[in-house]
């Protein structure tokens, strides 16, 4: 019983943390960015411009924001559903921790959406003019890149049973 609370405690420090740090960020892209022009970090490359994004990833699903928080509380309901079954030891924590970034993304962009009805974006890879992310963002993109990776390259199918239930010989991920 002690263990699982101390997990569930770390779990949830570590979300936060992650969150208060996106957070942070945006407060800076508003402090130094808003109202003005790109602040240049690698010429061609990288830069730092303010954007109120109303919408999704990609800018899609603009003015949708009912949708999307309803979307992200089901998509958290979801995460914390199997972040519990997932064993709690060394080998699983790549995959837990997956999880706790997209929980953490998922919290910091559901935050600027309620406090001010649109997300706050500032990252801008000019060189593949890519469209403007933030902190958050970061955290579910790395985490879906690992879990992909994990489930392609780390664990076996029978490593997984637990998320699933027991699979029948034939079944398939």
């Amino acid at each position: 019983m002690k263990k699982t609370y101390r997990f569930w405690l770390v779990s949830a420090l570590a979300v936060a943390c992650l969150t208060a740090l996106d957070q942070w960020t945006k407060l800076l892209a508003v402090r130094h960015l808003k109202d003005q022009a790109s602040f240049v970090l690698i010429d061609g490359v990288l830069e730092l411009s303010y954007l109120e994004n109303r919408g999704a990833a990609f800018g899609t699903m603009q003015g949708q924001k009912a949708f999307l928080l309803v979307i992200t509380v089901i998509l958290t309901a979801v995460i914390l559903y199997f972040y519990r079954k997932v064993p709690r030891n060394r080998r699983y924590f790549p995959l837990l921790a997956s999880m706790v970034l997209i929980l953490a993304g998922a919290a910091g962009n559901f935050i600027d959406r309620i406090r001010l009805d649109y997300v706050i974006d500032f990252i801008y890879f000019r060189l593949i003019d890519f469209p403007i992310f933030n902190v958050a963002d970061c955290y579910v993109v790395a985490a879906v890149i690992l879990f992909v990776l994990l489930i392609l390259f780390v664990y076996r199918e029978d490593e997984l049973e637990f998320l699933f239930g027991r699979m029948k010989k034939g079944d398939s991920l």
